[in-house]
């Protein structure tokens, strides 16, 4: 929806223009010039849209106007394979990426993390009780700050030389004497507690971003973009924008007070809706791109309350009645008729490049660094002749917030292949000979009559049914009325049929077993053989995830780690940082993930192999394969540091192992004894029996 775009950046690089501005005197050639570019974009990408509604009937199970049945085909019957293979790829995709319940980012350090310590390590020495208390309550009063980053030496935007002494001032006196404690660089001794600052603010980096996209409901509308990417073969997300977000809350009284947070925001573009630049073959070489929306008036009335936008301009239009250019594939993808008076406005949004001449003589102040540049990025909103925003592009570095992923890559084309026109073929011939197993079970399974009239009364019901009474003509020969029976051939055509089927999975690389099929012979009925045949149908799926990873999730999640290092103030969450995305790693099974890093662990966990591994990385990542929270299962710093004392006592004050049993006073043991065996039984297994009661044989306080 429209209202969950917003963009309500409070910073000063976005200008726009202003309602009143009496340099504003050319509306008309910016409205020209944003339509001018839809219409391009529109005309050149119908033959996709004809391809896209080809598969939308497939998946649905219509004919399309094209196909012309004869009088002599009597079934219209619609084998819907492609609307089950378009589920199984989708349904495979959602299970890969959210598998663990988790959006599939990582953030980790640069290989050469600038500005933040890649490592450091503590001493620990358990003799000095009144240091280790020292530290402890360092770590529990002062912040992590000092301890992860370095001080800025440089001047800050608006910053002044007092201003830059207090800072650097301020950043040493929070040191103290945990600064003394703390040395950059991997710990070499058993004393030592080694930690990586840089991954540090790398998972907190994380953790805010994960927070963010769980905030905006990004699952959901990736979901919504990984169906139309498997059915139609490109699937688009758009954002993060920042959004005002009402969560309720209730005070004191009992009277509903909702809070109001400013959160990031991602939505799902439907692809009917998005028109890029023709030119372009990917959204990193496109120059500008269209969004069409289709408001109501509600919708219209609450842009006024978002920032930037003309109020003045969208009364006009309010004014001026509802206008929605209906598009033909519309009618062709409803069940029913539309009308073709709507109460819509339709809107179009732009993002990429435009003159600055334009935007100069349409009021809009271009800040110094960017006068001398011939075209700008920016937004605009136009809508029935007028203009209803316009704003520079506020991101750093310049983008245009949308994602456009291909289910199967076409170098030739914006537009990847889905999983319908991969198989259209395919889905063409198993209706053909589904039908005409239909039709010739309907022939052969009714007895065709025939009939000669001159044995027969005149005027008589030729109609056939069981009682039925024919009258001869009085001494006429022959037999009047014969059954002919024609062959059955269904099983031929469904023998076609089944061919044609596993073409089909050939061609959608998603075999029938993979979605629920039996049947299956030779070494797919082992289970050793059904793991090789997921395997080998993985592959397929492994690069339609690649292109998640690729085209959408490496470059959100990169959106929103710039969005945080330039709206979030928080400085534990910066640094040399990098997104990656885990789509394909997710194909691992954990339990095989777990055993590789368990493997590793045990590699790690010699004495000198220790100081080179970086532990706190490798218990994350297993917390991770158990499917287990690490934020919640492992030690912070300042946590791990304590727990480290708390062992280390531990293990000073348990018992010396005991010593092994000598052998007796003058002689060597006995034959056969184990001396490096306590209980004296040479490995052998001793019966408690019943001890002798007093008075008896062998009691030992017998007098």
């Amino acid at each position: 929806m429209a209202e969950d775009n917003e963009v309500a950046f409070d910073t000063a690089d976005v200008t726009a223009m202003q309602d009143n501005d009496p340099a504003i005197r050319s509306e008309g050639d910016v409205v020209s010039f944003v339509q001018n570019r839809f219409k391009r974009a529109e005309d050149v990408r119908q033959q996709d849209e004809q391809r896209w509604l080809k598969a939308y009937r497939n998946y649905r199970g219509l004919y399309g106007p094209d196909v012309q049945f004869t009088e002599t085909e009597k079934s219209r019957v619609f084998v819907k394979v492609t609307k089950t293979k378009t589920l199984a790829a989708y349904g495979q995709i959602i299970d890969v990426l959210f598998g663990n319940n988790n959006f599939p980012l990582t953030v980790n350090p640069t290989k050469l993390p600038d500005g933040v310590a890649e490592s450091v390590h503590i001493n620990i020495d358990p003799n000095a009780e009144k240091g280790q208390d020292e530290l402890r309550q360092a770590f529990e009063d002062k912040p992590s700050e000092p301890f992860l980053f370095k001080p800025n030496g440089k001047l800050q935007p608006g910053e002044t030389l007092q201003d830059l002494q207090n800072r650097l001032g301020a950043a040493e006196n929070k040191l103290g004497t945990v600064s003394e404690k703390i040395i950059e660089g991997q710990g070499t001794t058993n004393t030592t507690v080694t930690f990586h600052p840089a991954m540090i603010a790398a998972k907190k980096m994380e953790k805010k971003i994960h927070d963010q996209l769980e905030e905006s409901g990004a699952n959901k509308q990736l979901r919504n973009t990984a169906f139309e990417m498997a059915l139609f073969g490109t699937g688009i997300m758009k954002g993060p924008f920042a959004l005002d977000k009402e969560y309720p809350n209730w005070n004191e009284d009992g009277e509903y007070d909702p809070l109001i947070k400013t959160v990031p925001s991602t939505s799902h573009v439907s692809m009917w809706n998005f028109y890029p630049d023709p030119d372009a073959y990917s959204m990193d070489e496109a120059e500008y791109c269209v969004e069409r929306h289709k408001l109501s008036k509600t919708q219209m009335r609450n842009l006024k309350n978002r920032p930037y936008f003309r109020a003045e301009s969208i009364e006009e239009c309010l004014d001026m009645g509802a206008q929605y250019d209906k598009k033909y594939w519309e009618d062709d993808m409803k069940d029913y008729a539309i009308e073709n008076y709507s109460e819509r406005y339709e809107v179009l949004e732009f993002w990429g490049y435009v003159d600055s001449a334009i935007l100069e003589e349409n009021g809009v102040d271009i800040p110094a660094e960017l006068q001398e540049l011939e075209q700008i990025n920016c937004n605009i909103w136009v809508c029935q002749g007028h203009v209803l925003r316009m704003v520079l592009n506020p991101f750093k570095p310049v983008r245009i917030p949308y994602y456009a992923v291909p289910y199967e890559h076409n170098p030739y084309s914006f537009f990847g292949v889905g999983i319908a026109e991969n198989m259209d073929d395919t889905q063409t011939l198993m209706n053909g000979f589904m039908r005409m197993a239909i039709d010739n079970a309907a022939l052969s399974g009714n007895l065709i009559m025939e009939v000669d009239e001159t044995n027969l009364v005149p005027g008589q019901d030729l109609s056939v049914y069981p009682g039925k009474i024919f009258r001869r003509q009085g001494g006429a020969p022959g037999q009047a009325i014969f059954g002919t029976k024609f062959p059955n051939v269904a099983g031929e055509n469904m023998q076609l049929f089944d061919k044609a089927r596993v073409l089909a999975d050939e061609s959608t690389g998603f075999p029938s077993f993979a979605h629920g099929q039996t049947g299956i012979q030779g070494v797919g009925r082992t289970a050793s053989g059904i793991s090789m045949l997921m395997s080998a149908a993985n592959g397929s799926i492994r690069n339609v995830v690649k292109n998640v990873d690729d085209y959408l999730l490496a470059p959100i999640g990169k959106a929103f780690f710039s969005f945080n290092m330039q709206f979030d103030y928080d400085p534990d969450i910066k640094g040399d940082l990098e997104v990656k995305a885990q789509g394909t790693e997710s194909l691992m099974a954990n339990e095989v993930r777990s055993q590789r890093l368990m493997q590793f662990l045990q590699v790690a966990s010699n004495p000198a192999l220790a100081p080179f591994a970086k532990m706190d990385y490798i218990i994350r990542e297993i917390a991770k394969a158990m499917d287990l929270d690490p934020d919640k299962v492992t030690n912070s710093l300042q946590d791990a540091v304590i727990q480290s004392e708390i062992f280390k006592k531990f293990q000073e004050q348990m018992p010396q192992q005991q010593q092994a049993p000598q052998p007796p006073e003058g002689g060597a043991a006995p034959a056969g004894a184990d001396v490096q065996d306590p209980t004296g039984a040479g490995g052998g297994q001793i019966g408690t029996g019943q001890a002798p009661a007093p008075g008896e044989e062998g009691f030992t306080g017998n007098v």
